[in-house]
């Protein structure tokens, strides 16, 4: 016989967004790895956002720390609700609340801010991670959670075992309880269904409110990593009724058949960063950044629509302001407001907000970060041993521009 669903409980959501990023270098030497843009119009962090809010979650704190001023000035214009009770996206930076330090860990920051936790008075805390490209119904995990009367959920999804080092491995029974969690081991051990892939945490976590609320308070007490995967997890495995739920069974609205099953990606280095941009091309993407029965959601641009002048786009995505002006741009991505001058070519590469590229200037895989201005006729991404003098270059061979300081008018 199915179980019936449960009614809703009252759900308050923690975003764990003070994340460094430094294997982002030098996208993240003036903001954290959060704020870092994505897709020609996001940020990292509109990816979770806007899961929790589809999901009906409309009350979120984020909780940010290192340098963290472009974060929260995104918050604060692309994040704001209509003063509706319970409706907020709130950056939190660390409080000190429990001595001088910043957050010391993923559990610490949510310690450090029980008051909120306790002023919101929910039933169920929703802890996200705030570096990943993925559409997640958290409500799915959320029934899921209830269902088995679980008192912690684990996301979890199947990893290729050459992978699954980075990740926390789960061990778990055909219901989903876990009965191994182990944080990044050296010799991953293998799902038995899959000997090629293991089971992973992808560090999203459902609680039962007055668990965590214990929890936290006892891990305060030692000295420990005070950290979900490190510490809290492998702890409660033993006697809590810890459940994992599969992401690969999370259905999205509006999904193409195309796209891939389960998409998430860790964009946390420079080679990863490219590659899930390059996945969003193409007729058939792996990730289709269209679907408006799930949509992700991000500040409003003030400027005008893109503009083409004659030229060539193929298979790109072009944001709002931008000035295409016989120009090439081919398997690309451009921000908000970009100018390409005339025989400018732009192949494989993603160019941020308010960057002038030349005329007749050439980039091939190169990530430019925002506030450019390329020269006329300049070449990068052909010749790696120049651009290794001048830029930084991955060792997965893209190119990488910083920030820039021109905010050019013209």
């Amino acid at each position: 016989m199915a179980r019936a669903r449960p009614t809703r409980p009252r759900v308050l959501g923690f975003v764990l967004a003070g994340g460094r990023g430094d294997r982002l270098q030098p996208l993240t030497r003036e903001r954290g790895k959060p704020a870092v843009p994505f897709g020609g119009k996001y940020r990292i962090v509109d990816f979770v956002l806007s899961n929790l809010v589809n999901s009906g979650i409309h009350a979120i704190y984020a909780l940010v720390q290192y340098k963290s001023q472009s974060l929260i000035e995104h918050l604060r214009v692309g994040w704001r609700f209509s003063g509706l009770p319970d409706h907020f996206v709130i950056a939190v930076p660390p409080q000190m609340r429990w001595g001088e330090t910043w957050y010391r860990g993923t559990a610490d920051a949510v310690y450090q801010n029980l008051n909120l936790l306790r002023d919101f008075n929910p039933d169920i805390v929703a802890v996200y991670g705030a570096d990943h490209i993925y559409r997640m119904d958290i409500n799915q995990m959320l029934t899921f959670h209830l269902e088995r009367d679980a008192q912690v959920t684990v996301a979890a999804l199947p990893v290729p075992i050459e992978q699954a080092s980075g990740f926390g491995i789960i061990d778990a029974d055909l219901d989903g309880r876990i009965f191994g969690f182990d944080e990044k081991p050296a010799s991953p051990r293998p799902m038995p269904q899959d000997p090629t892939r293991a089971l992973s945490s992808m560090g999203n976590y459902i609680f039962n409110r007055d668990l965590l609320v214990e929890t936290l308070i006892e891990d305060a007490r030692r000295s420990t990593d005070h950290d979900f995967g490190r510490t809290i997890i492998p702890e409660l495995v033993p006697y809590a009724g810890v459940f994992a739920y599969d992401f690969m069974t999370n259905d999205i609205p509006g999904t193409r058949p195309y796209e891939e099953t389960g998409y998430w990606r860790d964009v946390g280095t420079i080679g990863a960063y490219w590659q899930a941009h390059m996945d969003l091309l193409g007729p058939t993407p792996p990730f289709d950044l269209d679907n408006p029965r799930w949509p992700i959601l991000t500040a409003a641009f003030g400027g005008p629509a893109a503009h083409i002048i004659g030229g060539e786009i193929v298979d790109s995505l072009v944001g709002e302001g931008c000035r295409i002006e016989e120009a090439t741009v081919r398997r690309s991505i451009l921000g908000r407001g970009v100018k390409a001058g005339r025989g400018a070519v732009i192949e494989e590469s993603i160019i941020m907000d308010h960057t002038l590229v030349g005329a007749g200037a050439r980039l091939r895989r190169v990530i430019v970060d925002r506030y450019n201005i390329i020269a006329d006729v300049d070449a990068i991404g052909f010749d790696p041993l120049r651009d290794a003098q001048r830029y930084q270059v991955d060792p997965s061979g893209v190119v990488v521009l910083p920030r820039g300081e021109t905010r050019y008018t013209s």
